[in-house]
């Protein structure tokens, strides 16, 4: 909480810089209520889960002085009760993967959330902004991953510049809450919080609680090298850990054709989160992701072919506390993070159209092939996921008498392919599995 006593320190030097300024103060109050159901179906046996959650988040801005805001809000999820998510599959001893992202993970016997996870003060010039807080951000690998009741959040400074047709960004954090987890941690204590897989001896990693980290650094710059190619550069250096820089040209080839083009290259900080080898995170030298992605668009939706591949020499390593991989090839409900010598192949098709005279509706069908390796090979595989086929249904609802009312249905399959090894662990919330998701989301 040492940055918010920063933040109220320079309110005052804010004012006083602004004291002449006469200034008509407003407050805006906003928020979303969401009601979420859960349910996964597992192979044979296999425990199936339910869950269902309500909650939202409570957000009030106020503009204090010319050009300065300060604003707060107020996330919860409350569980229903509709099944103890505490019980366990009686073959393999785990619980829910999906499920249990509703509420505090970590604490599954605590009905409710409350969390302060916004609290800043932007300041706002021609062009600029500065923000310092708590506050949500969405970058390619640190980002909301609004897809259960509460986002993920971080606690930092944040700049931005926006001119014609260059952007930049760069902000430097300290504290993330992991989604599903209810509380803020300092960098290396939120890595862990999540399920830690396997190190390359193929026995549960020991990284929790042992990561030291103290901040992040990122930088971006979006820029336009002609009107039909523009770039886009990210670079994120996380304090004795690892380096990601990201870069995603893209050129328009014509009205309705696109090519985009993506390369993601790790390297390791220091010593990778811990001096001893058996607790380190990172504990490999490179990695390097690339992907392709044409995209065609015509009256009939917007259809998408995307390839990605990490190279064979180093996991693709990225804290899925942190929020999701902003990869070509993710789907909802999966990642290929943790993965080295991986393929995956994934069609997209969007389509918007009207249902009933009231009722418009926009689906996204997304189709995916995923080469893992051998998931057995613990130094290529680390969370052990066979290659699948992975088929989502994703339909957003816009009704016009109710515009505030925003309900979601996804529907998800993740099929299991090739000769995968007769263990339950191998399938258990991974593959020969559906999943669904009804969200009804009322924003105000």
């Amino acid at each position: 909480m040492r940055i918010l006593l920063v933040l109220l320190i320079c309110l005052p030097i804010f004012s006083m810089a602004q004291d002449t300024v006469a200034v008509k103060k407003k407050g805006i109050l906003s928020g979303q209520w969401r009601t979420y159901y859960m349910m996964t179906s597992n192979k044979g046996e296999l425990k199936d889960f339910n869950a269902l959650a309500t909650g939202g988040k409570l957000k009030y801005q106020y503009t204090l002085l010319e050009n300065l805001d300060i604003g707060a809000a107020l996330y919860n999820a409350t569980n229903l009760g509709l099944q103890d998510l505490t019980i366990p599959d009686a073959t393999t001893g785990r619980i829910s993967r999906y499920e249990e992202g509703l509420f505090n993970r970590i604490d599954l016997e605590n009905d409710a959330i409350f969390l302060l996870g916004e609290l800043y003060a932007k300041y706002t010039l021609k062009n600029h902004a500065f923000t310092l807080g708590r506050i949500k951000i969405n970058t390619p690998l640190i980002n909301p991953e609004d897809g259960r009741m509460i986002p993920t959040l971080v606690q930092g400074f944040w700049y931005k510049y926006n001119k014609q047709k260059t952007s930049f960004q760069f902000g430097i954090l300290n504290e993330i809450a992991p989604r599903s987890t209810g509380e803020f941690y300092g960098i290396g204590e939120s890595i862990g919080t999540y399920p830690v897989g396997r190190n390359k001896l193929g026995t549960a990693s020991q990284y929790a609680d042992n990561t030291a980290s103290d901040y992040i650094l990122m930088a971006n710059v979006d820029f336009e090298v002609t009107d039909d190619f523009n770039v886009k550069i990210w670079n994120q250096y996380v304090d004795n850990i690892f380096n990601s820089f990201y870069i995603k040209p893209a050129y328009k080839i014509s009205k309705s054709l696109t090519l985009e083009g993506e390369w993601l290259h790790q390297n390791k900080v220091g010593d990778g989160g811990s001096s001893v080898d058996s607790l380190r995170y990172y504990n490999q030298n490179t990695a390097d992701v690339l992907g392709l992605k044409i995209g065609y668009k015509s009256k009939v939706g917007l259809v998408s072919l995307a390839y990605n591949r990490i190279l064979p020499h180093g996991q693709f390593i990225s804290p899925r506390e942190w929020g999701r991989e902003d990869l070509f090839s993710f789907q909802k409900r999966e990642r290929s993070e943790g993965s080295a010598d991986n393929h995956a192949l994934v069609l997209n098709y969007k389509k918007d159209f009207t249902l009933l005279k009231d009722l418009n509706l926009m689906s996204i069908l997304s189709i995916g092939k995923h080469w893992k390796p051998d998931p057995t090979n613990a130094t290529l595989n680390k969370y052990a996921m066979p290659d699948y086929t992975h088929i989502n249904l994703d339909i957003f609802f816009n009704i016009k008498k109710l515009r505030r009312l925003k309900p979601e249905l996804l529907l998800t399959s993740k099929i299991g392919n090739g000769d995968i090894p007769d263990n339950a662990n191998l399938y258990f919330n991974k593959v020969d599995m559906f999943h669904l998701d009804l969200i009804i989301n009322y924003n105000f």
